[in-house]
């Protein structure tokens, strides 16, 4: 079965790959879609569902979009619906994990938590997933592989960041790798055959 995941970010799609072996997963087509696709949801949930309903609308084929958030504890949950435009709409990964360890330089409180919320659309019927992995922010920065905020992240139980961490061994225990193995779950168990 092919299925399109609706991002422009070979990172993410990197990683739902090597959790979606079974099925023919293909990122945004450059023609079809030059632009970012429209992100104006107050929250996770609706980022998702918004970027799925325009690949949909689109192309009429089975796709799932994703919409991923930290939320720190002492930082009221921010930077959660904006992380990727913490420190500008530059979206610069580096920023973003300066300013917040700028923002908890002062704060004892590091708690933190991963959110990522999947939008399946088959058919025109949508499907939800959630994975969240709870941890905490680094003091500095850890670690060379993954992106975004995965050096400054240290999920519980762990003595390593996500990016000390191989490909599957975050998937196995980060946000997106349980709201993946839901929707994987879920795909198994409907009456098609990939």
């Amino acid at each position: 079965m092919k299925i399109i995941f609706a991002s422009q970010n070979h990172n993410k799609l990197n990683e739902i790959q090597s959790q979606l072996a079974n099925y023919t997963v293909v990122g945004l087509d450059q023609l079809l879609f030059p632009e970012e696709l429209q992100e104006t949801g107050t929250t996770l949930d609706a980022n998702a569902r918004q970027k799925a309903q325009q690949v949909w609308d689109k192309t009429q084929e089975s796709c799932f979009a994703d919409d991923t958030g930290l939320e720190v504890d002492a930082l009221n949950d921010a930077p959660g619906v904006y992380s990727a435009r913490y420190a500008g709409a530059q979206k610069n990964a580096e920023d973003n994990m300066n300013l917040l360890l700028l923002n908890l330089s002062n704060k004892i409180n590091r708690k933190a938590r991963f959110r990522t919320c999947i939008s399946l659309c088959l058919d025109g019927v949508f499907y939800e997933f959630e994975g969240i992995c709870e941890g905490e922010i680094t003091l500095q920065k850890l670690g060379e592989k993954g992106f975004g905020y995965d050096p400054i992240f240290l999920p519980n139980d762990s003595k390593r960041t996500f990016a000390e961490m191989s490909l599957d061994e975050k998937a196995r225990i980060s946000h997106r790798g349980i709201a993946v193995a839901k929707l994987v779950n879920f795909l198994k168990n409907k009456s098609f055959v990939a």
